[in-house]
């Protein structure tokens, strides 16, 4: 007995045996998983069509789209809880992700992993959802994944003597160094035992020896970017509308083939931490922005590629089961793979006088005679000029004759047969329209096979009607398509003719597939440079339509002029662009201002940059530098969410302890007002205490406040700095109302602006009579909090050293000037720490 239930809720379903072809058939009635994914019919089925899956041109990138990715997850149990392990493949790209690590009891590491690999099903073991005694694991992701079908597998499969013995097998030569990886990551090991075997059962095929790039992925290579700041940010998904393109990955989008696309998304979910790796890239993208022949020349052979992985996945499946479908599809997808071969040397050619140290790489790669053995050995079975067309009658002609003649002389009958037949089709075509005297002329559909098709007005019909013995007769404006019985019979025998042909020229197809296996594996090198220099394209192509810049990597976050990316394109010209400093000294920003002033967009802009520059693109900005962020949190946005009965208190509470529990020295955090939804003054305690705790880490933060008090912590903390947006108060032309003007402009300190809420609540039509009322009751309490906490001499001497000493320290470190503009750079510093001293401190200095 191998799976268990099949339906999202946890409920022992009948379980089934592997061997028996009647529980096969009970599977297919039992495990009706109701789940939007599964479109109310079996679950099990929506995997299989993937067999004959063929590939998708490079225009159809929106196909990456649909959830095909299978993850079996696995933790240990006892003193080993919170080791995860996990192991997934995409049934369209034949390579397995193996990944294991320890987390914590919050699991925000597995929940973020399976949220960027977006599944389309999960496989856990029977034990860790057993009724009753179900792990927190289980409960969380299930909460997490409310539309992904859950598959139980009893833990005898998790096995990871198995699993090693399964990856020696199927793991391509060129990957094997992730042996050494895996040896002792057991549960890795385990999860990817259960997911062969179920992927092979479902599937109802096994995957060819050596074939597989198998890759282990631990969670240190790349930064972590949670879910909820994922959506905050709108990274991948518009929150409004998820099929607007305004997002990171919508501006940055000018990839031409579905493997970019991918690379692009994933990146913009997991940016790279390893400032050399970010350089490379971003030396590419300068190259290819100043060689407009070597950007013209890539483009135009990369966007001919097809899905290349997917290519390979179905190549590398052996089924189970020949059927004239399977036939088909391997057919089609040797024709796909002769066209990509054939890129290789135009690829080559583009890149041959390129000079950066990436790009040269990837000419190397391409130097591999492996792709010129292979496309040899195609040659010689299948015919030159038989290549990937558009229309299904072409494609259907290229498939019967991609066998070259005198191969197999069956099959030379066979296709004369083929010929004598659609030959007969034509001849009775024209025949019926010399008898009818009716413009009829032949046309062809993968579902109807041949059909007439006519284009003609009612009132030339003798009748208004076609003559009786046409049949199944659609009319679409003056378009009529029908067929005939004799047409229909004619059909059938060109369909018989054609399963014959499929038949002998697939065992040719076996034949030669079987002996280009062994070099295979140059493929998975092309298709990750396909698509990485399609990403890397995309980026140059996204700055040449604005004004980006690279950017550079300090220990400083340094933004001169920097601008938010997806409101550039949402509003057509240039927002207003602003300016962000914070270093090791003065790593924590609070920042007031009235309602609507610019605040949220400001720190989202950021955050952008931030991710921006770690995925190796240009930046919107005039100059930029960034100190590399380990992890990014965000905590934006004012809602309740009912689904997990969490008030909007409970869920900035959620969200915040998520960000104490997990930030470090390298996190870049965003909070985008705190303590909202409850009383003020709590709200300013929850606020002050917060931010306490995070001044003690050399995190960069971003705090968005309306609490004016909290803007007093610099007294406190000589890394704290207040900055505001402006506004501007405008007298209206009748001259008795005042309104406000919003320069959406950053300034040094906090908010000069009083009751700028009462302002907004004027501009909403409030009735008057309840803004009078609140101005009066808001004047009394301002008068009740008189004291507020001022600054001492001393602690401003604290401060000014603090800051001389901080930019002392940053000059020494990053200081690119000559002594002489050093020079004066110091004088400067000295006349502004003069400057901010009071009194007696200015002679502190000469001591």
């Amino acid at each position: 007995s191998y799976f268990g239930d099949k339906s999202s809720c946890v409920e022992n379903a009948n379980t089934l045996n592997l061997t028996s072809s009647s529980s096969v058939r009970g599977l297919n009635s039992t495990c009706v998983g109701k789940t939007p994914l599964s479109s109310s019919r079996s679950v099990c089925r929506s995997h299989t069509p993937l067999m004959g899956y063929s590939v998708t041109s490079s225009s159809a990138v929106s196909a990456n789209s649909v959830a095909s990715v299978i993850v079996a997850v696995v933790e240990g149990r006892g003193l080993a809880r919170g080791e995860v392990g996990m192991a997934s493949i995409d049934l369209k790209n034949p390579e397995i992700i193996l990944s294991q690590f320890a987390d914590n009891t919050t699991y925000a590491k597995v929940i973020t992993k399976l949220k960027i690999l977006t599944p389309l099903e999960i496989i856990m073991s029977n034990t860790a959802c057993d009724a009753g005694n179900t792990t927190k694991l289980f409960s969380l992701i299930t909460e997490h994944f409310k539309n992904v079908t859950f598959t139980t597998v009893q833990r005898k499969y998790f096995n990871e003597t198995k699993g090693l013995e399964y990856i020696e097998q199927l793991c391509a030569s060129e990957f094997s160094t992730v042996f050494m990886e895996v040896q002792s990551k057991y549960y890795c090991l385990a999860a990817a035992s259960a997911l062969l075997k179920y992927v092979e059962f479902i599937q109802n095929s096994v995957y060819a020896p050596k074939s597989l790039k198998v890759r282990f992925q631990g969670s240190e290579k790349t930064a972590m970017i949670d879910s909820s700041s994922a959506q905050n940010l709108e990274l991948v998904i518009n929150n409004r509308d998820s099929r607007n393109g305004h997002t990171l990955f919508g501006i940055l989008n000018y990839t031409k083939t579905p493997g970019g696309s991918r690379r692009l998304r994933s990146n913009i979910l997991e940016p790279l931490v390893d400032a050399e790796t970010i350089n490379m890239r971003l030396d590419c993208v300068q190259e290819l922005l100043q060689d407009e022949e070597l950007f013209f020349g890539l483009q135009a052979v990369v966007s001919k590629f097809l899905d290349t992985e997917q290519l390979l996945s179905v190549l590398v499946q052996i089924p189970k089961q020949d059927t004239v479908k399977t036939a088909e599809s391997k057919i089609t997808n040797l024709i796909y793979l002769k066209h990509t071969l054939e890129l290789v040397e135009p690829l080559k050619a583009a890149l041959r006088s390129c000079n950066t140290q990436l790009l040269k790489a990837y000419y190397n790669s391409l130097e591999d005679a492996r792709f010129g053995i292979i496309l040899e050995k195609i040659t010689t079975v299948i015919n030159d000029d038989i290549r990937y067309t558009k229309g299904c009658l072409s494609m259907r002609t290229q498939k019967c004759y991609a066998v070259k003649p005198n191969i197999n002389e069956f099959l030379d009958i066979a296709r004369k047969t083929y010929t004598e037949v659609v030959d007969d089709i034509a001849g009775m075509i024209t025949q019926l329209a010399e008898k009818y005297n009716l413009p009829m002329k032949t046309s062809f559909s993968s579902a109807r096979g041949f059909f007439i098709q006519m284009n003609a007005d009612c009132s030339t019909l003798p009748n208004g009607q076609l003559p009786s013995e046409f049949t199944k007769i659609t009319k679409m404006k003056n378009t009529y398509s029908f067929t005939s019985t004799d047409l229909i019979k004619m059909n059938e025998r060109c369909q018989e003719s054609l399963r014959e042909i499929y038949h002998m020229t697939y065992l040719i197809v076996c034949k030669l597939l079987n002996e280009i296996y062994e070099h295979i594996h140059c493929l998975y090198k092309l298709s990750d440079i396909v698509s990485m220099l399609d990403m890397l394209l995309s980026f140059a192509h996204a700055c040449t339509l604005s004004d980006y810049v690279r950017p550079e990597f300090t220990d400083t976050l340094a933004i001169k002029q920097g601008w938010h990316p997806i409101l550039e394109k949402i509003a057509m010209e240039k927002p207003v662009a602003n300016n962000t400093y914070l270093t090791g000294g003065n790593n924590f920003v609070i920042i007031t201002g009235p309602n609507m002033s610019g605040k949220s967009t400001y720190l989202k802009q950021i955050a952008l940059c931030q991710i921006m520059a770690q995925i190796g693109s240009y930046v919107p900005a005039e100059y930029c530098s960034f100190r590399i962020a380990e992890q990014i949190f965000t905590r934006i946005g004012m809602d309740d969410d009912i689904e997990t009965n969490a008030s909007t208190f409970m869920k900035e509470m959620k969200e915040i302890t998520y960000i104490i529990q997990n930030a470090n020295d390298k996190s870049l955090i965003i909070i985008d007002e705190l303590g909202r939804g409850t009383s003020a003054e709590e709200g300013i305690g929850i606020c002050y205490a917060t931010c306490e705790y995070l001044l003690n880490l050399k995190a960069f933060t971003l705090f968005a406040t309306h609490f004016l008090e909290l803007c007093h912590i610099d007294a406190l903390y000589p890394n704290v700095e207040n900055y505001h947006f402006e506004v501007q108060h405008v007298r209206s032309s009748a001259g008795n109302k005042e309104k406000i003007a919003y320069t959406y402009t950053l300034s040094k300190g906090y908010t000069e602006e009083k009751n700028y809420g009462l302002k907004a609540a004027e501009v909403s039509s409030l009735p008057s009579s309840v803004i009078l009322d609140a101005k009066e009751i808001t004047n009394h309490i301002a008068k009740q909090i008189l004291h507020r906490q001022k600054s001492t001499p001393e602690m401003m001497k604290q401060r000014a050293v603090y800051h001389l000493a901080m930019r002392l320290v940053q000059t020494a470190r990053n200081s690119r000037l000559d002594p002489d503009s050093l020079r004066i750079y110091l004088k400067g510093l000295k006349k502004k720490y003069e400057a901010s001293c009071p009194g007696p401190g200015k002679n502190y200095e000469q001591q």
